[in-house]
């Protein structure tokens, strides 16, 4: 998946509640089920009887407001570390402008790349303007992804480095929830979650290791 600008488990919100266009329903639909459906044969029945409405009232309203945009997506989200997908690293690349869209569709195509979005470079400190998320079980394995990316880009890639993760920052993103006076309000909130397995050592401050300065560390050993 590419994306010229900025995942979600149940319904997410995208606008305001005041100028989505939702009706009182909607938005008890959009708070009852932005944390996850139900993990159910048939979730959207489990969730319509939570709710007191018909599973096919409840999922012609979900599908409106997939239509109009009022929710960005409904999608499984698996948890990658419990699958065994424990070296992460986000590949970072700096890759003409005129060039870098059609890079960003090609390089999000590939099987082993979770997201790739373009970015805005942060020069002299940051060159980088394409970004893409890849999972492996090793670095190794996700050094070979990065090498096939590089491969993909060719020439349009001047430089690139990789960003290992060392923690999850577990992200609820937008919610919408009652306010003092019961009525339903646009928040966000984040929960740290530390992901490393246990008997690693604990890593320096920071959530993130560039494979260049992890080079950079060894040579001074």
């Amino acid at each position: 998946m590419y994306a010229e600008t900025t995942n979600v488990t149940g319904a997410a919100p995208v606008h305001s509640p005041a100028d989505d266009g939702l009706d009182a329903t909607d938005r008890t639909i959009v708070a009852a089920t932005q944390a996850g459906l139900p993990l159910v044969a048939r979730p959207y029945h489990e969730a319509a009887a939570g709710l007191g409405i018909e599973p096919a009232e409840l999922m012609r309203r979900l599908q409106r407001m997939l239509d109009t945009g009022a929710i960005r997506r409904i999608a499984a989200v698996p948890n990658h570390y419990a699958l065994g997908y424990r070296a992460n690293g986000m590949s970072v690349w700096d890759v003409a402008d005129a060039h870098v869209t059609e890079a960003g569709r090609a390089v999000g195509a590939l099987p082993f790349v979770s997201h790739c979005y373009r970015r805005p470079r942060h020069p002299p400190i940051w060159p980088y303007n394409l970004f893409a998320m890849v999972h492996g079980r090793s670095r190794e394995q996700v050094e070979a992804h990065v090498a096939a990316v590089a491969s993909v880009l060719g020439a349009r890639q001047r430089a690139h480095d990789v960003l290992y993760s060392r923690r999850i920052l577990k992200k609820t993103g937008l919610r919408l929830r009652r306010d003092a006076s019961n009525k339903l309000e646009l928040r966000s909130s984040s929960a740290q979650v530390d992901s490393r397995p246990r008997g690693n050592p604990s890593p320096a401050p920071g959530h993130l290791e560039s494979r260049n300065s992890r080079n950079r560390d060894r040579s001074e050993d």
